[in-house]
């Protein structure tokens, strides 16, 4: 049985992280590099580092910096932002990553996840998903850090890219992204149930049970989160102790490195 991994999500924005609500307003929140050291003392499972404004800008990411960063990092860390073909994702892994996280470059060239999933390993190629309702209340996907609407329905897409040779979805709430209300647990389950490989839920947690009902009510393998680390007294380790009280599996970091 594969055990829950809880994620630390972290948003790099030009020179430091920043946090904000439903993927706008920004707030400065420190550093990539000291945040990683962090991290490397918690009981994290894994971490996600985002680059935001890489796809905007219309430049690779800066792999000077990730090899800086992946050089401190002790726990698996996806790397996300700028990837629009497979040179970048070499060079990515090449820097350091674990996994590569691909969002709006899939939607204009789908046949990049096939082709990173055959010369990489589908063990490396997490499809972002950001979604938000329309009027209708159904769900539809967004690309370009939550601008642009791509006319994509999310359960659809969602199997889309797991036929195309995705290894995992990591699936964002755009209305519940900074709010500390709780996971999108309908959407969430939406997708889960519609997919065979592993969906981590992100976007809304601001205490330890939103993480229980994600994974319960929800469906999802994993958790995801930035707020409720960067803004609350919250830690990973509390919420996996919360988990592992009420019956889920999770990984115990910290006892397997001191063995």
């Amino acid at each position: 049985m594969l055990k829950t991994r809880v994620i630390p999500t972290l948003l790099w924005k030009d020179f430091g992280l920043v946090k904000g609500k439903g993927f706008d307003s920004w707030r400065r929140v420190g550093t990539v590099l000291p945040a990683i050291k962090v991290y490397n003392t918690r009981d994290v499972d894994e971490l996600i580092l985002l680059d935001i404004t890489a796809t905007a800008q219309e430049r690779e990411p800066d792999y000077e910096a990730i090899r800086d960063f992946t050089a401190e990092c002790s726990v698996p860390l996806t790397l996300g932002g700028g990837v629009n073909d497979l040179e970048v994702i070499r060079k990515l892994l090449y820097s350091g990553a674990d996994k590569v996280a691909i969002n709006s470059a899939a939607y204009a060239r789908p046949q990049l996840i096939t082709e990173a999933a055959q010369r990489f390993g589908s063990q490396c190629v997490v499809v972002s998903i950001d979604a938000r309702r329309d009027a209708h209340g159904r769900y539809r996907c967004y690309r370009c850090c939550g601008q642009e609407d791509t006319g994509r329905e999310l359960v659809a897409w969602a199997m889309e890219v797991e036929s195309l040779g995705a290894g995992e979805i990591l699936l964002t709430s755009i209305e519940r992204d900074g709010s500390l209300q709780g996971y999108d647990v309908g959407m969430i389950r939406q997708v889960a149930r519609a997919v065979n490989i592993p969906v981590i839920a992100a976007g809304g947690a601001g205490e330890a049970s939103h993480f229980h009902q994600a994974l319960v009510q929800g469906g999802a393998n994993a958790v995801a989160a930035a707020s409720v680390f960067h803004f609350t007294e919250l830690t990973p380790e509390e919420v996996k102790q919360y988990l592992r009280e009420r019956g889920i599996a999770v990984r115990n970091t910290l006892q397997r490195d001191a063995a």
